[in-house]
């Protein structure tokens, strides 16, 4: 995610919680919880998977075995 000063106080507590339940997450399924849009991306992401930030914002990630790797910040549809 780079320099974490960027970014907005406001979205700081859902980061986190996104965060911690990446790391006990063993399938991305388990990531599919209330109020975070867990959805699989398509394309030249397949494989990958988004959860919301905020607007357009989304952390996405991907799994290898029972590890989510490759966890991103990014302005999904910018």
């Amino acid at each position: 995610m780079g320099d974490p000063s960027r970014i907005k106080p406001e979205w700081q507590p859902r980061i986190r919680l996104i965060l911690s339940q990446l790391d006990v997450a063993q399938k991305p399924h388990e990531m599919n919880l209330p109020g975070l849009r867990f959805h699989a991306l398509t394309g030249d992401q397949r494989g990958r998977f988004a959860l919301l930030v905020s607007r357009n914002w989304r952390i996405t990630f991907a799994f290898d075995g029972e590890d989510a790797i490759d966890i991103d910040m990014e302005d999904y549809h910018g």
